[in-house]
């Protein structure tokens, strides 16, 4: 429920559970709802009763997880069928209904403060859109997200406040993060819903599980497109709790911190980040780095600072990192759809990328003991505009996203200016 440490340091398992091989086989038969309880027991065993956590699972995951095959043993795992068309959803859903399961028990009320470089700001507002025990603030900077995923967040309105700040993504998370640690606010009980709140992370864990099991159950190299890096934290927690994982791709845009610092071993954040067509990974110092510096040994600060150096071999036999250009992602979208009639958003085309140039660079690639599976993370008509310029065509429409084109939106524009921000806080809270 506090979502960032005292310290402004982030929250980490004592200890992460492990699933025996027999429990991760027994996946295969089961729906995805079943498998996402079966996880998050692991967790939760003593913090909720198994029919409350069954029931929540059930009605947060009512929607398909295809896993399409391309070719040969390569697939893309369409993380889109949700409400709101983004994976943000598999987390935010879960998170929404633990946390109002939580306070209604205790007759309490939260406000959840998040920032968003695209999807996550609008996974949380449906995921928590009309709960009575949670009001929700959000900050997205200004011009850097879709006409899409503005109006998914900025309609909704009820318990809904969102911002726009004139600044980047880093700025909204470095105003979220303030806040929390701010005394002039400790009479708002806030806490955050973005990826540095650990029930963010271990519900994106599930989904890996959902892939092993239906591809054979064979080791997998999973190609994840990454800006905050929860996706891939889910993803390691996975393999931490024993999911036979080969390998993880790396697969960023221009905001490349990661990859160099696997090639370099020094860490520079890039400040401001680069606005990149794959919007959502247009992030210059993930925060969940710290997290997987820690797995690995290491300690970093809050501000991307190296206290202590982590295991740089052991991560580089774990990762393989690849920034792609918006160029490579644009041909990457056109040649994806000719050559494999697979239709992918800016998000899923840079991990197909990564993928295809993991598998040029590795002996073992095609062997038949092995699947790859890339993520895509966001539906392809969140990007119409840009998937019409390079393919000719429109991507269908969900209905989640028709309905919201009309709507009327509300919002409210600050600059990048904490004491603003506080004193909207207090006005309004």
């Amino acid at each position: 429920m506090k979502g960032i440490a005292p310290d402004g340091g982030l929250y980490m398992p004592a200890s992460i559970p492990i699933l025996s091989r027999e429990e991760m086989e027994s996946f295969a038969a089961k729906e995805y709802f079943e498998i996402a309880f079966d996880v998050l027991h692991k967790f939760l065993k003593t913090e909720i009763e198994d029919h409350n956590l069954i029931s929540l699972c059930r009605d947060a995951y009512d929607f398909d997880i295809p896993i399409e095959h391309v070719t040969g043993n390569s697939y893309v795992m369409r993380l889109d069928q949700g409400p709101t068309a983004s994976f943000k959803d598999f987390a935010a859903r879960m998170m929404a209904r633990l946390m109002n399961h939580f306070l209604a028990s205790e007759n309490r009320h939260y406000t959840i403060l998040t920032a968003t470089s695209g999807d996550t700001g609008s996974a949380v507002a449906s995921a928590f859109h009309g709960l009575s025990s949670i009001d929700v603030v959000i900050l997205f900077p200004y011009g850097e997200v879709s006409e899409t995923q503005r109006k998914q967040m900025t309609t909704l309105q009820k318990n809904i406040r969102v911002i726009a700040i004139d600044g980047k993504f880093d700025d909204c998370q470095a105003l979220v993060k303030k806040a929390f640690l701010d005394p002039s606010l400790s009479q708002i009980p806030l806490t955050s819903a973005n990826s540095i709140n650990i029930g963010r992370l271990l519900p994106q864990s599930v989904y890996y599980f959902h892939a092993w099991s239906k591809l054979g159950r064979k080791p997998v190299v999973f190609s994840v497109p990454s800006g905050n890096y929860g996706d891939l934290m889910g993803g390691i927690f996975a393999r931490e709790m024993g999911l036979p994982v080969k390998k993880f791709v790396i697969s960023t845009n221009a905001n490349n911190e990661v990859p160099e610092f696997l090639k370099s071993g020094i860490y520079k954040i890039i400040a401001p980040s680069l606005n990149c067509l794959s919007s959502a990974m247009n992030v210059g110092h993930p925060s969940n780095l710290a997290r997987i510096v820690s797995l690995y040994g290491g300690i970093m600060d809050e501000s991307g600072n190296i206290i202590r150096q982590p295991d740089i071999a052991g991560m580089r036999k774990d990762f393989f990192a690849i920034s792609v250009s918006d160029k490579t992602t644009r041909e990457t979208i056109a040649s994806a759809y000719k050559k494999n009639g697979i239709l992918l958003e800016p998000h899923g085309a840079v991990a197909w990328r990564g993928l295809e140039n993991y598998m040029a660079c590795e002996t073992s690639a095609g062997e038949d003991n092995i699947n790859y599976v890339a993520l895509e993370t966001a539906h392809p008509a969140k990007f119409p505009d840009e998937i019409f310029r390079i393919l000719n065509l429109l991507p269908p429409s969900p209905p989640s996203l028709e309905r919201i084109m009309n709507l009327e939106e509300k919002y409210l524009c600050l600059n990048n200016d904490y004491n603003e921000f506080n004193n909207y806080l207090i006005k309004n809270l």
